[in-house]
């Protein structure tokens, strides 16, 4: 019913950038916030940042000053401009969405297939 694509991840060198997009379809009635989520190789999914409808922002203190979410209501789309990108940032990038698929009906999270990104020299 609904598709998250997510997409823009790569292998970049310490102190470049990457811009990750992820772009939902299918009958959405509603998306109340949406995120970015992270999982290195043996450790557990983190929290990147997330974004609300109306603008509003949070980030992992670890990833504060480098990255910024920002998203395009009208394309039910969320952008992950990634900075001054670190080792440890390597991980692999989860789009997230609360939908909701029907007035009234209830709100659910969606997960995109996630999106490799490498930060090394």
């Amino acid at each position: 019913q609904v598709r998250l694509v997510d997409s823009g991840g790569g292998l970049v060198q310490p102190g470049g950038s990457l811009r990750l997009s992820c772009a939902a379809s299918g009958s959405i009635f509603s998306i109340s916030a949406m995120g970015w989520y992270r999982q290195a190789s043996g450790k557990e999914r983190e929290l990147v940042a997330t974004i609300t409808g109306g603008g509003k922002t949070n980030y992992a203190n670890s990833v504060k000053g480098r990255f910024t979410i920002s998203r395009d209501n009208a394309e039910n789309t969320v952008y992950l401009q990634m900075n001054s990108l670190k080792p440890e940032d390597t991980a692999v990038y989860y789009c997230n969405a609360i939908v909701t698929l029907r007035f009234g009906g209830p709100s659910y999270n969606d997960w995109g297939q996630g999106t490799q990104v490498t930060v090394s020299s």
